[in-house]
């Protein structure tokens, strides 16, 4: 028999299990939406990458090229169609190379796309984390006040207290990044200031 102390522990893992299979439904569904939209040619892309992306894919071209250059060596009976330097199957390989890069560039598009979307949903999470958290800090700090608790005015918690707007972090990460990555004058070409002059 399980003992009563063990059965809230129980209760909330299971909960827990509950949120974490729902999000994790939530993901397959999303993902199973993306790839039912997908089009024809994009199928088409991917199922081509999917199978260059394997070594099958190495296999079927090692039987290929051995069989090609048996055929076309002159050691069998028959008459080479491709003799060496096997001109036609170089122009077979380039424009396999072609096609191959061309489907790759295709289904990296696709995916870049999702992981745009991705990156706005992250985002937008973050954005409206950041709000309500600041909310929850501007609301204790109201019930403090209104209990009469001795507030001790902490400048880093009054800064956290601020709303957050995007568009200024950026700014300042902009304007950080350039006053760090902007190249170091030589010696001879700055300024002196004007208290060594």
């Amino acid at each position: 028999m399980i003992p009563d102390e063990a059965r809230p522990d129980q209760e909330h893992s299971s909960s827990l299990s509950a949120a974490i299979e729902r999000y994790i439904r939530t993901i397959i569904h999303l993902r199973l939406k993306a790839s039912r939209e997908r089009s024809l040619e994009d199928r088409i892309a991917d199922a081509i990458t999917g199978f260059a992306g394997h070594m099958r894919f190495v296999y079927v071209h090692i039987v290929w090229f051995t069989v090609w250059v048996l055929l076309n060596s002159g050691l069998l009976a028959f008459r080479p169609f491709d003799p060496y330097p096997y001109g036609l199957l170089t122009m077979a390989v380039s424009l396999e190379a072609i096609f191959l890069s061309t489907f790759v560039l295709i289904s990296q598009n696709r995916l870049g796309e999702q992981s745009e979307h991705r990156a706005d949903l992250d985002l937008h999470i973050d954005l409206l984390t950041e709000y309500e958290l600041t909310r929850v800090l501007q609301m204790l700090d109201a019930i403090q006040d209104r209990l009469g608790i001795e507030n001790d005015q902490d400048t880093e918690l009054l800064d956290l207290e601020r709303e957050t707007h995007p568009e200024e972090v950026l700014a300042e990460i902009e304007r950080l990044q350039k006053r760090v990555l902007r190249p170091a004058r030589p010696a001879h070409l700055r300024k002196p200031s004007p208290a060594s002059g």
